[in-house]
């Protein structure tokens, strides 16, 4: 792995990590789904605008059309719906800390539905993952953590890694642009119905909603989704989600930074376990090193 694939892989860990405090502060002033859905559709034009300037057209594979869609009703419609929803009532870091199970509960998918063989070094980094979780949850519960809203934030990271396990081995080809913003007007359109049917459209405009939308528009929706699909391209899926592990250490973190949120010891000690078995899961899947004689 070289320099600018490292840079990369944590600039995507920050950006991803960090949406859970933005998506926080605009649930205060506006619509969860409503304001995704107008999010969605921002980003989506503004990719679709850069990549025509970059030369791309919306000439898509089969496979292509397929990834678009699966991901912008799984990825933007249903894990991000839910998880801005459940932001009404959980913290950040707690959402945060759930959607970081993903490639845990993609290996034990994987496992349970698609015959994957997990090596030992999987079997222990998934027990310390969820031991992770259950430690810190365990204890957010008993101050109070809202229970629905976990249960949303659980619904949507499920969502996510089915789409994971369908696309799997999926590759984005050319027009990464292109795709990027098709993904997001497939969760626009997903989103903006049932916030028609269900929400108030009452916004509360202040500087914070503001600052918060255009930086979640901007920087975790377009910036990131961008960053992952070269990163990818560029070191492969493998390696590339091997810096999800960093996932819950930035979400707990910008939390406490920006939103004031607590940091408890035992916050602490399950973030690290749960870093070190997501990192264990990612490693057992890498190819092994070839040693030259």
């Amino acid at each position: 792995m070289d320099i600018k694939a490292l840079i990369m892989g944590l600039a995507f860990a920050f950006m991803w990590s960090s949406a859970f405090t933005s998506a926080r502060m605009i649930v205060m002033d506006a619509p969860p789904m409503f304001s995704l859905a107008v999010r969605f559709l921002i980003s989506g034009l503004i990719a679709l605008a850069i990549a025509r300037y970059l030369g791309e057209r919306i000439a898509l594979t089969r496979a292509q059309w397929r990834a678009t869609i699966i991901f912008g009703l799984c990825q933007n419609g249903a894990y991000l719906g839910f998880n801005f929803i459940a932001m009404q009532w959980v913290e950040a870091s707690a959402a945060s800390i759930i959607a970081s199970t993903l490639p845990l509960l993609v290996a034990l998918a994987g496992f349970l539905f698609l015959g994957d063989r997990l090596k030992p070094l999987a079997v222990g980094g998934l027990l310390a993952g969820f031991a992770g979780v259950i430690l810190i949850m365990g204890a957010r519960f008993q101050g109070g953590l809202d229970l629905a809203g976990v249960g949303l934030c659980v619904l949507g990271v499920i969502a996510l890694t089915v789409a994971t396990l369908a696309l799997r081995g999926a590759s984005s080809g050319g027009n990464v642009m292109t795709v990027v913003g098709l993904q997001m007007l497939v969760g626009s359109a997903a989103l903006i119905g049932p916030s028609l049917a269900f929400e108030t459209i009452e916004i509360t405009w202040t500087p914070r909603l503001v600052v918060a939308f255009l930086y979640t528009t901007m920087i975790p929706g377009l910036a990131a989704t961008w960053v992952w699909f070269k990163l990818v391209q560029r070191i492969g899926m493998v390696r590339g989600a091997t810096f999800h592990f960093l996932n819950p250490f930035f979400g707990v973190a910008v939390a406490a930074v920006f939103l004031g949120e607590s940091l408890r010891l035992l916050d602490m000690i399950g973030v690290a376990i749960i870093m070190a078995g997501i990192l264990a899961v990612q490693l057992s899947k890498a190819p092994p090193v070839e040693v030259k004689s």
